[in-house]
């Protein structure tokens, strides 16, 4: 049982190592000024691939539960994500977004009852203090927008977590994978068009690898992950994996951007790790007293919708 929840714990890590490397990805191979096409070709094609490989589409309440997660673990997301990205330093970003592994914990004990354990907060506020060893700069220089779509960024994200393990699906993960990846590509679309006009007619090469990479890897790949460990694992669990990916981001810009790392750096990265490691073991241990079997322990109203497979010709 623990091989097997270890195996769990690394394959749903591998999600937010994958995702250490959108802010170099963003800044290196994408055109200036469009977080929103960047998120919108993020999601679409990879969302469109998975559904057409499950050929399943939703049914019952689970055509507005794919809306709602979609838009949350998505849609919004990857808008924000993207945001914050190109108007903040990578630093000041990441330290941001380092608060939701804490958002996560208190929305979990609000709608799956919880328990908020005076070791996750430590946790949480470690892993916060470590992002900012890890990655902030003191000339870093802060933007209204850039701050406040992180922070947007990590709600969404942590109300989408909790929400999936409320609302468990009977569908194969790649489906509901698919039916978010969907919903949120498709919800960013207008938006996109509206705010940052038609995408332009002609794109370097560079852009090109840069999108696809972000489709294929860091969603088509990346998101299954994710939210298979979300089935799996307790919502704070999975968060807190999430804190690994200042981490990755931190090592490509000090192996390929000949960034240097300091002795701070180096003091951050551990207290990260160790804020990931006591998170990990905490629950572990709480499972095993019989304390806090959370992810079974949930509302009646979680009872899940049937999915529904379309006819496909011969």
């Amino acid at each position: 049982m623990l091989s097997k929840r270890v195996g769990i714990l690394l394959l749903t890590a591998v999600a937010p190592l994958v995702w250490g490397s959108t802010y170099l990805v963003t800044t290196a191979l994408l055109p200036p000024e469009r977080p929103l096409l960047a998120a919108v070709a993020r999601a679409l094609p990879a969302g469109l691939v998975l559904l057409a490989l499950t050929r399943r589409l939703p049914t019952g309440t689970w055509w507005w539960r794919s809306l709602v997660l979609g838009t949350l673990n998505i849609g919004a997301f990857f808008a924000l994500l993207f945001v914050a990205a190109y108007r903040l330093p990578g630093g000041v970003a990441a330290t941001v977004g380092a608060v939701q592994p804490l958002l996560v914990a208190g929305l979990a004990a609000g709608l799956l009852g919880l328990p908020l354990s005076r070791r996750t907060v430590a946790a949480g506020l470690a892993g916060v203090v470590g992002v900012g060893l890890l990655v902030l700069r003191a000339e870093a220089r802060l933007d209204a927008v850039g701050v406040a779509a992180a922070l947007g960024g990590a709600a969404c994200m942590a109300l989408g977590v909790v929400l999936s393990k409320r609302w468990p699906s009977p569908a194969p993960v790649l489906a509901t994978t698919s039916w978010q990846l969907v919903a949120g590509g498709l919800l960013l679309t207008p938006v996109a068009v509206v705010l940052e006009g038609v995408p332009p007619a002609t794109m370097v090469p560079a852009n090109l690898v840069g999108y696809a990479y972000l489709s294929v890897v860091g969603a088509m790949l990346a998101y299954p992950l994710w939210f298979r460990g979300i089935r799996a694992l307790s919502p704070t669990e999975v968060t807190f994996l999430g804190l690994l990916s200042p981490l990755v981001a931190t090592a490509l810009g000090w192996l390929l951007v000949d960034e240097r790392l300091t002795t701070v750096q180096a003091v951050g990265g551990l207290i990260v790790l160790g804020a990931v490691l006591v998170a990990q073991w905490r629950s572990r241990a709480v499972s095993a007293d019989g304390a806090t079997t959370a992810p079974e322990r949930l509302p009646a109203t979680a009872a899940p919708a049937a999915c529904h497979r379309p006819r496909t010709a011969a």
